[in-house]
């Protein structure tokens, strides 16, 4: 990231913050309905200083990143034997549309019901709606393959092994990564959906608790601690990914820079 698009970056921040103090100065919002952006950084202070923000915090963050990584085992071992078997996609295909078509918000009470109100309901909830997006990327991956280097590694006798670390792995990661970067972001809000329908602790928890007191300037501090919590995580997928696909972003900048 080059110096002009972080001024660029810092500069739009500045505007939104000029701007919501603006539209209360405008409409004479009061404190319940609009905090100003003091109000919120001095109630984001004090439950910082505090240590319950890092509690809810943390919590949100386990539920997340657990969450996440059940459901990318989830979504990349099934996806991939149903992108190497025609016979298992046209077999599975209808459920897995069906699991992916129900609404998880509409399944979270009852998946509360079934696992508690604890951790790993939250939990469950994450990893449903982390599956799909890598399941389906998964496949799309593996069979975006070229079809001549699976023929070449067949040919010099290259067993299964050899034929996904040598060729499918490297070839689908791409595809992968921008299924990680979806699923981290839907991670928080099955992490968020999970604490409303029941939950002592979280993020999530916290923004009802507020809300319920009628605490509008701590419901943006949970709010905006979540966006910056998403942000931090999907920095993160991409960082990973520079590292371990750097040719691939390389070959983009490389394509902006002909056209």
């Amino acid at each position: 990231m080059n110096k002009k698009t972080i001024f660029l970056q810092v500069l739009v921040f500045i505007l939104f913050i000029f701007l919501w103090k603006f539209v209360i100065f405008i409409f004479k919002f009061p404190e319940f309905i609009l905090p100003s952006p003091e109000s919120v950084f001095i109630e984001w202070y004090l439950l910082l200083k505090s240590g319950s923000l890092l509690n809810h915090t943390l919590t949100t963050l386990y539920e997340i990143l657990a969450g996440f990584g059940i459901g990318i085992l989830l979504g990349l071992i099934p996806g991939y034997f149903v992108a190497k078997s025609k016979q298992v996609e046209q077999t599975l295909s209808p459920y897995l549309v069906a699991l992916q078509t129900a609404p998880k918000i509409a399944l979270a009470p009852l998946i509360v019901i079934w696992f508690g109100f604890g951790l790993l309901s939250k939990i469950v909830i994450v990893a449903l709606i982390v599956f799909f997006p890598i399941l389906v990327n998964t496949i799309v991956g593996i069979k975006s393959v070229d079809k001549n280097l699976l023929d070449l590694m067949k040919i010099s006798k290259a067993t299964k092994l050899q034929i996904f670390r040598l060729i499918e792995l490297p070839s689908s990661l791409p595809v992968l990564f921008a299924a990680f970067k979806t699923g981290i972001t839907l991670a928080v809000i099955g992490a968020v959906v999970g604490e409303f329908v029941g939950a002592n602790s979280g993020l999530g928890y916290l923004t009802i608790y507020a809300a319920g007191l009628m605490d509008t300037p701590q419901v943006f501090v949970a709010i905006l601690q979540l966006t910056v919590l998403g942000i931090i995580l999907y920095l993160i997928i991409d960082f990973l990914e520079n590292i371990i696909i750097p040719w691939y972003k390389n070959k983009g900048e490389k394509d902006v820079v002909r056209s």
